[in-house]
């Protein structure tokens, strides 16, 4: 990993943060905070609970707008961008979160919610079925998972069955709120292993978001350490 936090491959970032600021009325969740992704990286954001690592994902997500700051993706800043001129490029950078669980409708079928977003992107057609059944088949899971309600897979399952319905959407960026805290040690690896297959596969780009350091370390080209809604550093070894 290198001890850098900014790539310098003489090539435009992916995504670009700058003096991001992020408050929650008069507390500051995000102070200043600066990093840059390449494209087919992985860059971990790493520190304790209340640090500003989600927040900060939510903000480059435009999902919690920024008191002031600059978020650039594919060279367009978001910030300044309206709901409804964000909507095209939403698709291109996608979420995956802590809860497997939350994460999906309890009311649907694993099947119907990777077909979400096809459907609300306009791209459901004829090929729909088979894009479906392809993107289960790509992140491990067996046809018959997409039958069932989210209740009815195990915590690895409904995971995978979240990055499948993110990876519908083709994105270049997929954000990683701690994305295997809540599973046990076992299924930990197989996610880890998937996401790293994953990016190979599809030259995706990872904001991970994470506060154990082993993870970090086995996971991400580089890291920076959060403190109180600073960047104090590269994350410690």
């Amino acid at each position: 990993m290198s001890p850098s936090a900014l790539p310098s491959n003489g090539h435009p970032p992916l995504l670009d943060v700058r003096d991001l600021v992020v408050r929650y009325g008069a507390v500051t969740a995000v102070d200043h905070v600066s990093f840059t992704l390449d494209a087919g990286e992985t860059l971990a954001l790493n520190g304790p609970s209340g640090c500003g690592k989600s927040s900060t994902a939510m903000a480059v997500l435009q999902l919690r707008r920024p008191a002031s700051g600059e978020v650039r993706f594919e060279g367009t800043e978001l910030t300044a961008l309206t709901d409804r001129e964000l909507r095209p490029l939403r698709p291109r950078m996608q979420p995956v979160l802590q809860d497997p669980y939350g994460s999906l409708s309890p009311r649907h079928r694993i099947r119907d919610a990777v077909a979400e977003p096809l459907r609300i992107q306009g791209r459901w057609d004829a090929t729909g079925p088979a894009r479906v059944a392809e993107l289960l088949d790509r992140v491990g899971l067996a046809p018959a998972c997409g039958d069932r309600l989210p209740h009815e897979l195990s915590g690895g399952q409904c995971q995978r069955a979240g990055i499948a319905r993110a990876l519908a959407s083709e994105p270049r960026l997929l954000v990683l709120d701690e994305p295997v805290s809540s599973l046990d040690p076992s299924v930990r690896a197989g996610i880890l292993n998937l996401l790293a297959d994953l990016q190979d596969q599809l030259g995706l780009a990872y904001l991970f978001i994470c506060h154990d350091r082993a993870v970090v370390r086995h996971f991400a080209d580089r890291s920076i350490e959060m403190r109180e809604g600073r960047i104090t550093g590269p994350a410690a070894a």
